[in-house]
């Protein structure tokens, strides 16, 4: 019995000395691995600590949009904030940054386009947003106030009313408003061709101010009314040729959406467009809180005020109070010319087209 309990304690004593061994060797195994992984931080609940976000990388990350786009700003006087865009869309909203002694000159994709003021190459809100992993960065560009007057940029906006495909036109007396759709495509066409900049009415306000450089070689399309001729013949064109345009629509008789991405809604009152009592438009017969809040009526609906069209092209200086006092900043009449430095914002000039007028008239005009 004595000689068989010694064996059994030699075998016991075996497999603790094998346990302890094993365990001891998985310890160290343990401690060599530990030490080759990289110690990762964790917060005080015991939660994974990642680094902080850029301010590009939170601003998609908080979008959550694929076609989300980054938008950055480059050059002296450029803001430090990235912007949202969104692809499939135009530009929104870009900044116009000031700075002393310089005239702001647009934005452009390269630096070395934003030095000689590209023309071709600057961006705007007539442009479609275009993103390579969902970020893009723009150069600002400047120039002195004398580079800005020499340049001796003269703007037309364009009026048109109603389209008609007939070529021999249409009868009544509002036959003067209507333009044959294929004088206008003509007209687009050349537009696009001949690389005119198409600035937005933000940037035409600065232009007057003269705080932003336009080139001479830019134009602005408006349309007043909204007229069903205006969706069913003028808005495939404006599409095809992708030339930024102004619906200026009479909100109380439809407040149709925006029928494509390169036609802004603004507005032509919501309901002054009709006789007042002495047989010329409400514009000019109503007080300027009447005005006002006919005014604000259309811009809640439209979701943006900044310029309006007088109806009839009737205005006083009780109408230009009212359109102030509503909010808006510009106002666009029926008078002919072009808009330069210093031209008054509530009374901005046009260039009508009429039945009849074809692109060679067009050219005569604005070039």
């Amino acid at each position: 019995m004595a000689t068989g309990g010694r064996r059994r304690l030699k075998v016991v004593a075996i497999i603790v000395s094998a346990v302890v061994v094993l365990g001891g060797g998985a310890a160290a195994a343990f401690a060599w691995t530990a030490a080759r992984e990289p110690v990762v931080p964790r917060s005080e609940a015991g939660a994974i600590e990642h680094p902080p976000l850029s301010p590009v990388e939170q601003l998609l990350y908080d979008a959550d949009d694929p076609l989300a786009c980054a938008l950055t700003f480059a050059g002296e006087g450029a803001p430090s904030d990235p912007v949202l865009q969104r692809q499939n869309a135009l530009y929104q909203g870009l900044p116009i940054p000031a700075r002393d002694g310089f005239v702001f000159g647009g934005w452009y994709p390269t630096e070395a386009a934003a030095t000689v003021f590209d023309q071709a190459a600057r961006v705007n809100g007539a442009d479609a947003v275009v993103c390579v992993d969902q970020q893009v960065q723009l150069f600002a560009g400047w120039m002195t106030p004398e580079q800005n007057v020499a340049e001796n940029a003269q703007i037309p906006i364009l009026m048109y009313h109603q389209f008609t495909a007939k070529a021999e036109g249409e009868s009544g007396w509002l036959r003067g408003n209507y333009a044959y759709i294929g004088d206008f495509e003509a007209q687009m066409s050349h537009i696009a061709s001949s690389g005119f900049y198409m600035p937005t009415w933000d940037e035409l306000s600065a232009f007057i101010d003269g705080r932003l450089f336009l080139p001479a070689h830019s134009v602005i399309i408006t349309d007043d009314d909204a007229d069903q001729s205006w969706f069913d013949l003028a808005v495939p064109v404006i599409d095809k040729y992708k030339l930024l345009s102004t619906s200026f629509m009479i909100t109380a008789y439809r407040q149709d959406p925006a029928p494509s991405i390169y036609v802004q809604r603004r507005s032509h009152t919501n309901d002054m467009h009709q006789a007042g009592d002495n047989g010329k438009g409400r514009m000019v017969n109503w007080t300027a809180d009447q005005i006002a809040a006919d005014l604000n009526a259309s811009g809640d609906i439209l979701g943006v005020r900044e310029v309006m069209a007088y109806p009839f092209g009737h205005y006083n200086d009780t109408a230009k109070q009212g359109v102030a006092q509503a909010g808006y900043e510009m106002a666009r009449t029926i008078e002919p010319g072009l808009v330069t430095i210093g031209t008054d914002k509530l009374a901005l000039p046009v260039v009508r087209i009429d039945y009849g007028m074809t692109v060679d008239a067009l050219i005569k005009r604005i070039g």
